[in-house]
């Protein structure tokens, strides 16, 4: 799967929670959206449901059962949750040993 797939599906799968949002808190969606830490738009259980939501995607529509939150990514110095870019190159590299 190539790393644009990737990135509109994280984009799509963001841009869904942001309609979710009431309208005083919707914001645009790129790459350098922050999803995680104190600058983010999104609180931490918005981040567990686009998690949860990405997981999902991956299996019922590609096969493919993936865990975003395992040792790999809790211990990583930067964190693949940082923002929409991070969280893309994660899932590449996880999709792509598959």
């Amino acid at each position: 799967m190539e790393r644009s797939d990737i990135l509109e599906i994280v984009l799509k799968q963001v841009n869904s929670l942001v309609d979710t949002l009431p309208e005083d808190q919707k914001f645009d969606v790129t790459g350098s959206t922050i999803l995680f830490g104190k600058d983010s738009n999104i609180d931490s259980l918005s981040l567990v449901s686009l998690i949860v939501d990405l997981e999902a995607y991956f299996l019922d529509e590609h096969n493919l059962e993936i865990s975003l939150t395992d040792d790999r990514a809790m211990t990583r110095e930067i964190s693949p949750f940082n923002n929409v870019t991070s969280l893309t190159d994660y899932l590449v590299e996880i999709v792509n040993e598959k």
